[in-house]
Parts: C-alpha cells; structure tokens; sequence
C-alpha cells in the first residue's frame, strides 16, 4: 500500500450465510421486514432490561406467549445469533397406535423458546433451500405440552363405567422437544421432534400403566410437508402470514394457520406397568394391536394455528413482548 495515498475504508462485511439462508426460504412480501432483523443488532443498553420476563401477558402479535422463558440463561446468552417463542394450538385429530384409533377432542397446546446459538446449526433441503435449526427452551410456569385426557372404547365392551369399562389415555412427555426447524413448512422434513409416551388409566390397571417410556419413547417427527414412510402421508403448510413488530423493536412474528402436521415413521413398544406385576401387559398388547412397527402407526395434528416470534437480542425481544402488553 502507498503510504502516500490515504487507504481506503473497509467494505462493510457481508451478512453471516446462515442468515441469508433463512432469509431465502421467506416469501418475497416478507423479505423487506425480515431485513432489519437478520442484519442488525440492537444494542443492550437500548433495550429494556431483561432481568426478569414481561409481568403482563404480551398482546398481538405475541398472544400467549407470556410464559416464554425469556430469563433463563440459555436464552440470555449473549453469544445467540437469534432467540424466540413458540405458540401452538391443534383443534383435532387423531393417534393411531396398532389396531387402535384415539381422536383428539379438545385443544393440545405446546409452548417454548428457543435459541441459535453462534454454532448456527441449519438444515437442507431436496430443493436446494436451507433453514436455521433451534435449541427448545421449557416455558416458565407453564408445561411445555398440554394435552387432554381422551377415552378408548375397549372393542367389544359396551362402556357401561367410563374407566372401568373403558380406558382413559393421557399423553405425557417422555423428554426435551429437539430439533425446532420451523421454516421447514411445506418441506419433507420433521419441524421438531416429540418424545412422548401415553399413561393408560382403568380402574383394573394401576397407577403406572404407559405404552412408551422415558427410556423407549414414542419419536413422533411430524411434518407439514411428506413422510418416508410407506404408504406416505401428506400435511399441509397451512397459511404463512408475516407480521413486524407494532412498536418498532426488531422482532418478527410468524403466523401459520390451518396447517395439518402428520407423521408415520415410529414404532410404537407394547404396554408396560399394567395391572399386578404386569399382568394385564399382554392384554392391553391384543386390544390394541401393540407392538406396532414404524408405517402401522400415525399421527395427525390437525387445525392447528402456531404463532413464533424471532429477534437477534433477548433484549430487544423482552422490549417487545413487554410492550405489546400496553396496547
């Protein structure tokens, strides 16, 4: 370099490739608002504090998120590339295990955070595209999967007494929530992965009847796009809309209604703990078809209306579900 002539300013450097990935899989009319959130940071000390989480739950377009674990130290990393929340009701379908159909008749809601950290994990896919790929953080004060109760017609029985003449099933978690790909709508690829297990209650099966553990959970992968399974099922994406913050912070609301999430790729274990030393085990095993390899079980969120909310600082975040409380 002459010495001579003053040398000129450095180019700003390019945008992380993670973020131009993420930003690639959003349709045109999103890409301007998106812009601001996966290029810039927002300074700490122009933020509101993030010591503790919002106290007044956050309005649109953060409806229900009030339990986001904004505080925990996994989300208050500085060293994040991106944080956020989750939001999700399903209003029905239905659970195949074996020979036996179990319908979801009331709402099953999931709510966490979430997380990417300066590791940048992403996923392809077949069409060339790309997604960022998120850490599950539990909410606060709040279970990360609500379920209901739902009743199985024992074949055969008429049921005379609910749980005695028929049985009371509950999904439970059987482990953390992994792999949050949320931008994988529409795609062959699982948005997260569920370990779940059911616990079966009749009067005659005691208080530890489950089919699934902790240890040999229930791997539900679902997704919006196809399965590999045989014969394969097909979700639906539903409707995507893009809403930017209202107060002017960073963040950026997704929205996804109607969408139909399905899975048919895990093996679902016969039933253990049922009865006096497990002898109603086998029983329960021929009710219900069970065990049942992967392709002869399925899983069908339906109706199901998601919202999540993604920012470049925990602070900027904490600001922003804050304030939509006041409007």
């Amino acid at each position: 370099m002459r010495t001579s002539t003053p040398a000129p300013a450095p180019a700003p450097a390019p945008a992380p490739a993670p973020r131009r990935r993420l930003r690639r899989l959003l349709p045109t009319a999103a890409v301007l608002a998106c812009a601001a959130l996966l290029s810039s940071v927002t300074p700490a000390s122009a933020a509101a504090t993030t010591s503790a989480a919002t106290t007044a739950a956050p309005g649109a377009p953060y409806t229900g998120m009030g339990n986001c674990p904004l505080a925990a130290p996994a989300m208050q990393n500085p060293e994040n590339l991106q944080v956020g929340c989750l939001v999700s009701v399903t209003k029905a379908g239905k659970f195949t295990l074996g020979s036996t159909v179990v319908p979801f008749n009331s709402p099953i809601t999931l709510q966490f955070g979430f997380y990417w950290d300066k590791s940048a994990p992403e996923v392809s896919f077949p069409d060339g595209s790309s997604a960022n790929q998120y850490t599950v953080v539990p909410p606060t004060g709040a279970p990360l999967l609500s379920a209901p109760m739902v009743q199985i017609n024992i074949p055969g029985i008429q049921n005379y007494l609910p749980g005695i003449t028929s049985v009371f099933a509950q999904v439970e978690l059987a482990g953390p929530v992994t792999k949050f790909t949320p931008l994988a709508t529409g795609e062959p690829y699982p948005v997260f992965q569920l370990p779940i297990k059911l616990h079966l209650y009749n009067a005659l099966f005691g208080l530890h009847c489950y089919v699934g553990s902790d240890s040999a959970p229930l791997l539900l992968r679902p997704t919006t796009g196809t399965t590999a399974a045989t014969p394969p099922m097909t979700g639906d994406p539903g409707t995507l809309d893009y809403l930017p913050d209202p107060n002017g912070h960073n963040a950026l609301a997704v929205s996804e209604t109607g969408a139909s999430l399905v899975d048919n790729t895990f093996p679902v274990p016969g039933a253990s703990g049922c009865g006096v030393l497990g002898s109603l085990n086998q029983i329960i095993n021929w009710t219900m078809g069970l065990p049942a390899a992967a392709g002869k079980d399925a899983v069908s969120f339906q109706q199901t209306d998601a919202t999540f909310v993604l920012d470049t600082d925990i602070a900027d975040l904490t600001a922003a579900l804050s304030d939509s409380s006041a409007h």
